[in-house]
């Protein structure tokens, strides 16, 4: 006999996790559900959560996706998740349109934006080449503990009843009159009324598997590298970004975290660095400071998912009503996660808004902006 689940969410990383445990907070103001939650690796948060350049930046995704970071921030401050840090979007003179351009996109947002000149800049980054005089400081960006949230959530969503199941990859789903029945490379065989998609880069082809349409979610790859370097860098330097999109780095305990800020479409898979990018990330680098680089102590690469637009998508299939997206966060979705998952589990369970979601707007996420794909 199949195990009896009301609600199987495929994905354990930051996403299923997070809604996990929402739903189960969410019993307590309503009917209890009973979840099992689907992992294919032998951890939770072995791919795209794992690999997180771990910061909370208002601006990072644009301002349809500023409203979730800013709705998310105060949870993750009062549980002792962030550390301030600072951002700084470096320009030189030939970036003074993308500078203005950059304010003018948040001028209607509350994220906190202010012009600095040369002077200021050398006191944030001590060795800043010359030809780097500008920027845009951001002072409440902050630095996350990934793992912290993540196991938070996990811890949560068990304490609620659902169940983590690893090592237990769909290889079927078939929906029938009661709901779906799931068949696992374990095994085993669950029946949920219905099914959850966190399955971040294998979003569409779990969508595929379960009968529904494919949104085009793509996966992309996004390196990053942690360098030593000759000075060792010191914990105060902001989150420094490329305006232009270059490159972004911060320090992390004396170390530097690097990104030549690639973005490689890519298959659902097992990402790894390449050296092409590690390589030109220091020489982008090298252009910005005059530190040396001593060495390179680790390097990691993360697919980053994104629906054709650029937003994340929540909400009911409009062709499958017992299939729910939850995907498609891109780089966001660590720092997005406690707003996307209290606004998931309301959709999911038809709950009104809480002061946490209310100032969303749900129609920017939802799977209907591509119906006419969909058709």
């Amino acid at each position: 006999m199949p195990e009896q689940y009301d609600i199987a969410i495929i994905g354990a990383g930051m996403a299923g996790a997070s809604l996990a445990a929402e739903i189960g907070l969410a019993a307590n103001r309503g009917p209890s559900k009973s979840i099992i939650v689907l992992e294919a690796e032998d951890s939770p948060g072995y791919h795209a959560t794992g690999r997180s350049a771990a910061f909370w930046e208002e601006c990072y995704g644009g301002p349809d996706i500023a409203p979730l970071t800013i709705a998310s921030g105060l949870w993750l401050r009062e549980h002792g998740f962030l550390q301030e840090r600072g951002a700084l979007y470096l320009g030189r003179e030939d970036d003074e349109q993308v500078l203005q351009d950059f304010l003018r996109r948040f001028a209607k947002s509350d994220v906190d934006l202010t012009r600095i000149d040369r002077d200021r800049l050398e006191g944030f980054v001590p060795g800043i080449r010359p030809a780097w005089d500008r920027a845009i400081y951001q002072p409440r960006c902050a630095d996350i503990d990934v793992a912290g949230v993540h196991q938070h959530y996990l811890a949560q969503a068990r304490k609620a009843g659902a169940h983590i199941a690893c090592r237990a990859r769909l290889l079927e789903a078939c929906v029938g009159d009661r709901g779906w029945t799931l068949c696992l490379s374990d095994g085993r065989q669950v029946h949920a009324h219905t099914i959850v998609n966190a399955a971040g880069a294998w979003a569409d082809e779990v969508a595929q598997m379960a009968g529904a349409r494919a949104l085009g979610i793509q996966p992309y790859r996004r390196t990053v590298a942690q360098l030593r370097t000759d000075p060792a860098l010191h914990d105060t330097v902001p989150l420094c970004l490329d305006i232009s999109g270059n490159f972004y780095f911060r320090p992390d305990s004396g170390k530097l975290w690097l990104s030549p800020h690639d973005e490689v479409a890519s298959p659902p898979c097992d990402a790894a660095p390449e050296e092409m990018d590690v390589a030109l990330a220091i020489d982008r680098l090298e252009g910005v400071v005059d530190w040396r680089v001593e060495a390179v102590e680790r390097k990691w690469a993360g697919l980053r998912s994104f629906a054709p637009d650029r937003k994340p998508v929540y909400g009911f299939d409009p062709r499958m009503p017992h299939f729910f997206w939850f995907a498609g966060q891109g780089g966001y979705g660590i720092q997005t996660a406690p707003a996307a998952a209290r606004l998931g589990a309301q959709l999911l369970l038809d709950l009104p808004r809480n002061t946490m979601t209310k100032g969303l707007n749900v129609e920017l996420y939802m799977p209907d902006r591509f119906a006419a794909a969909m058709a």
